[in-house]
């Protein structure tokens, strides 16, 4: 049985299609071309823009901005998109903005992500998934991050940044490099501080493997070696879990953090 719960002051541009048991609360509108999957939960005073299409399970609070123009100068109407899983968590204030025709058009959030208050996604940015962004965390336009991500509050990362897995960025940072994963860094600008070991181990991560990780983390940053050399000792240590590791910094095209 269908049991859409629309709110009599919601505006529902009628192009948008909301699946089955979605919640649109007082005074939010969904404008045209957006879709909503099932069972997404949508607050008070919430504007939803598109074209957008959000997936199953969301949780949008009052007050968010969801697949809004990207705040680019560059932009002159073209027809570009914010694609959203499954899963995710929008607190209040957030903004989340669509592509740029200068890049591929979309901006892309995958699935289990929670964004606390104030977070800002700008436009052409790829999130993963079960990562977590803490009050006024903010991407300019085209940043990559990785799966279980956490950046802390107040935290920023400048455009073209990628943010490698299980990478952990601390309160008040400013990240202008890319972030290798497993590491951790702070500052303004953000340095790398060691490995992300809390993370790690709340993950799985057995002792055995943080210990080789804690191993090529020295080969990278402790040991005075290039990166082409690091890289040669890293593969040396035969790790499945350095792959990624070895994989990111291959092909990092702003430089790693230092």
């Amino acid at each position: 049985m269908i049991d859409i719960a629309i709110d009599k002051t919601a505006i529902i541009d009628p192009s948008a299609k909301i699946a089955d048991n979605v919640h649109v609360g007082a005074y939010s509108i969904i404008g045209a071309e957006v879709e909503i999957g099932e069972g997404t939960w949508i607050g008070p005073h919430v504007v939803i823009k598109g074209p957008t299409k959000i997936g199953r399970n969301n949780k949008i609070l009052q007050f968010a901005s969801v697949g809004e123009d990207p705040q680019d100068l560059k932009y002159k109407d073209e027809r570009t998109w914010l694609e959203m899983g499954d899963n995710n968590i929008i607190r209040e204030f957030c903004t989340i903005n669509r592509g740029t025709a200068q890049d591929k058009g979309v901006t892309r959030i995958g699935n289990n992500n929670l964004f606390m208050s104030y977070v800002h996604i700008a436009h052409d940015c790829v999130v993963g998934n079960h990562t977590v962004f803490a009050n006024n965390a903010s991407l300019a336009g085209h940043v990559v991050v990785e799966d279980h991500v956490i950046l802390g509050g107040f935290s920023g990362v400048f455009q073209f940044c990628r943010v490698g897995a299980h990478s952990f960025i601390a309160t008040n940072s400013v990240v202008i490099k890319d972030v290798p994963p497993y590491v951790k860094v702070s500052g303004h600008y953000a340095k790398p501080f060691g490995l992300n070991t809390v993370g790690l181990q709340r993950r799985g991560f057995g002792e055995e493997i943080v210990k080789q990780l804690r191993q090529a983390y020295k080969i990278i940053y402790r040991n005075g070696l290039t990166i082409a050399d690091a890289i040669n000792e890293l593969r040396k240590l035969e790790v499945p879990e350095l792959s990624p590791l070895i994989e990111f910094i291959e092909t990092s095209s702003a430089g790693i953090v230092r």
